[in-house]
């Protein structure tokens, strides 16, 4: 009867564990908008309550303070884009498929998530500033460079070619572009994401050596 009893509690103790996990879920996914719209500086718990249908107790009890539930909602939203890419890497068959299909891809989620790219910028300068961002931070970029070596290498491979980079520098420089192209896209530049999608596809070839041309 003991062992019920206790197997019992722990039953309710997950429960509830798993309640306060989904709603701190959900209220970073609530707040990710305005997150994306105003930017660290300008948004603060009461901001983000007003522009949702939780109230700034409820955030309060869920989250420390602002920059806890910020780096919940990025980490949230990253989770799901690091794997952006997986599909067209997976279902690629030729070198010239995947470097089409990645490129096209890359301007896509220019074009459809803007502002959401625009607030992990923001949340990455300011953690040179914010002590308590840095490890997230790094975590999250570990897991983007990750994401893009995945591409470049399964090209490399498709292609027969070896790489010519390193995965840090591979995503250093897709991510500069990236960047670029995101400020073309918030200044109103109409052929952002195409110029972005052509780059892209450049790059890649670039980014491995043809053997055909090696002595």
């Amino acid at each position: 009867m003991t062992e019920i009893v206790e197997t019992s509690r722990e039953r309710i103790a997950r429960r509830q564990v798993d309640k306060f996990g989904e709603r701190r879920a959900q209220l970073a996914a609530a707040t990710l908008h305005t997150l994306a719209e105003l930017g660290y500086a300008r948004t603060s718990l009461r901001e983000i309550a007003h522009n949702s249908e939780f109230s700034h107790g409820v955030l309060h009890y869920y989250f420390n303070d602002k920059n806890e539930l910020i780096t919940h909602a990025v980490r949230q939203y990253e989770a799901a884009c690091v794997t952006r890419y997986d599909e067209v890497v997976a279902t690629a068959r030729t070198a010239e498929e995947l470097r089409q299909g990645f490129a096209a891809a890359m301007a896509t989620t220019l074009d459809a998530d803007a502002h959401l790219h625009r607030l992990w910028y923001d949340l990455r300068n300011q953690s040179l500033f914010e002590e308590s961002f840095r490890a997230d931070v790094l975590d999250i970029d570990q897991r983007r460079e990750q994401m893009i070596w995945h591409v470049v290498s399964r090209y490399a491979e498709l292609a027969d070619t070896p790489p010519t980079a390193s995965p840090d520098f591979a995503y250093a420089v897709f991510d500069g572009l990236f960047q670029q192209a995101l400020l073309r896209k918030l200044a109103g530049h109409n052929t952002a994401a195409e110029k972005l999608r052509a780059d892209a596809a450049q790059l890649l070839t670039g980014l491995t050596a043809d053997r055909r041309n090696s002595p």
